[in-house]
């Protein structure tokens, strides 16, 4: 018993994707669980949280460029780029315009809040073309909040306000779970599969990871299931098949293969911890065999895909959507990510960078949507720790509060801009913290929320969800058609 628990100890972080938090379950969420949904053959609907690691600064992502809302953001951001500051010239934003009113005789939803043209960072050009073509829309300033939150409130302390704010680790955790009330909750996304499991006929998870273990992805009945960006990947003891797990293979460490053997033979363990890691590790290895088969059986993909980490990944993304058929899929959650946003004194070069990146590769996944015939039934997000401050440190900003985001797909309703744009000139601005920081006017779980509705999640289930809901008038932005 001794040297399997030392073998257990080393050996429970090779189990990719396979969280041991199912056996701790609570109550409440397993008979949530057990409202299974029940979907209409051909029903399917796929989720892509595209998470920016860092706390990417939309202000500079989506720019104004009609006069005197340029003013106010030149205001704030001091020296043009040309100069070696951070400001891009009205030119620039022009050229890259997210709204030509001319060419199209004016947006659907009409002009943003403020009134103002806006237009998109030079390295969003694929971006901005899905915009223009309405198969993309942009939520203004969403951020974690537990309460509406004006600039009075925050400055006297009326209203709560999540905690940590500003600091990376606290403000991806309140992204990915949206609870900041309990430290031990489970992400949105695991717990909107809790519920959808069920609807898929195959043994895979809802969850798929293409970026290794995640909050946002952590359910009780369900956790994520992690695939390379290049396929499937064996653990490194298994040999050369799904089954050399059991028969070893020539030249491996035999008593290291009995004694994996020995901890997964069904029904020999004797501790709790024991039998879920045996369960979750015979899950792996007949998912590794199952996924591998369905993606070897799949034609390659037409649709070029940029060589970067985020192309890659998207790229695998829209391989297991390919096979969702073989593997029995009616529900879909991805997780992707790409690190580099918490830019500070590098944001002119790292910025352009990153935003280029996700442009392209999100522009190569919504093609390749179409090309598999169901860009109305797949919906890429982004997400990130934080926006940015206002004020400019040179050539870069620090840690924010609210940002915008991007949502990508057929069934967005595209070509809009959703939420309210806020002021960015540098003085006496009433949606600020009082420090650079832009308060929130839309709810990270707003945001959520009208993504959960549209992935067919119930209004009861979402309340379940997203508790602070009820604190907000829309629960419903109505970005997804």
């Amino acid at each position: 018993m001794t040297s399997r628990r030392r073998f257990l100890k080393h050996s429970v972080a090779s189990l990719a994707g396979a969280g041991l938090f199912g056996a701790f379950g609570n109550l409440r969420v397993l008979a949530a669980a057990a409202n299974q949904y029940v979907f209409p053959a051909g029903d399917f609907k796929a989720l892509v949280c595209v998470y920016l690691n860092g706390g990417n600064d939309s202000f500079n992502s989506i720019v104004p460029y009609s006069t005197q809302a340029y003013a106010d953001y030149r205001s704030s951001r001091t020296v043009l780029i040309a100069n070696g500051g951070l400001a891009f010239d009205q030119a620039t934003l022009a050229a890259n315009a997210l709204n030509p009113l001319a060419a199209s005789g004016g947006l659907p939803g009409g002009l943003p809040s403020d009134g103002a043209s806006y237009g998109a960072h030079p390295a969003l050009a694929e971006l901005r073309g899905l915009f223009n073509s309405g198969q993309a829309a942009i939520i203004a300033n969403v951020g974690t909040l537990l309460h509406p939150t004006s600039q009075a409130a925050y400055q006297n302390g009326s209203v709560a306000v999540p905690p940590q704010l500003f600091s990376h680790s606290d403000q991806t955790t309140y992204w990915q779970t949206s609870r900041p009330d309990d430290a031990n909750a489970n992400g949105w996304g695991g717990r909107i599969a809790d519920r959808m499991q069920a609807a898929n006929t195959g043994a895979i998870p809802v969850c798929i990871s293409l970026s290794n273990n995640n909050l946002f992805q952590r359910g009780d009945v369900v956790d994520n299931y992690s695939v390379s960006p290049s396929g499937v990947e064996k653990m490194s003891y298994l040999g050369g098949g799904p089954e050399s797990w059991v028969i070893g293979a020539p030249g491996q460490n035999q008593a290291g293969i009995a004694a994996w053997d020995a901890l997964l033979t069904e029904g020999s363990q004797q501790h709790v911890f024991e039998r879920t890691y045996a369960d979750r590790a015979r899950s792996a290895v007949a998912s590794y065999g199952i996924v591998d088969a369905a993606l070897s059986a799949a034609p390659p993909l037409a649709t070029p895909f940029p060589d970067s980490s985020l192309g890659a990944q998207l790229r695998m993304a829209a391989r297991l959507i390919q096979v969702r058929g073989a593997l029995g899929m009616a529900r879909q959650i991805f997780y992707v990510s790409v690190g580099n946003y918490d830019t500070h004194n590098y944001q002119v070069d790292h910025q352009h960078d990153n935003l280029a990146q996700l442009s392209q590769a999100l522009a190569a996944f919504h093609a390749a949507t179409v090309e598999l015939g169901v860009a109305g039934s797949v919906t890429a997000f982004t997400a990130s720790d934080f926006g940015r401050s206002l004020a400019s440190n040179g050539d870069g900003t620090d840690h924010g509060w609210g940002g915008h985001h991007f949502v990508v797909g057929g069934a967005v309703r595209g070509q809009r801009f959703y939420g309210r744009m806020p002021s960015l000139r540098a003085n006496n601005n009433p949606d600020e913290t009082g420090f650079g920081q832009i308060i929130p006017t839309t709810a990270l779980d707003q945001y959520a929320a009208t993504l959960a509705a549209w992935f067919g999640v119930s209004a009861g289930d979402i309340a379940d969800i997203f508790p602070a809901l009820s604190r907000f008038d829309t629960p419903n932005l109505g970005f997804m058609g």
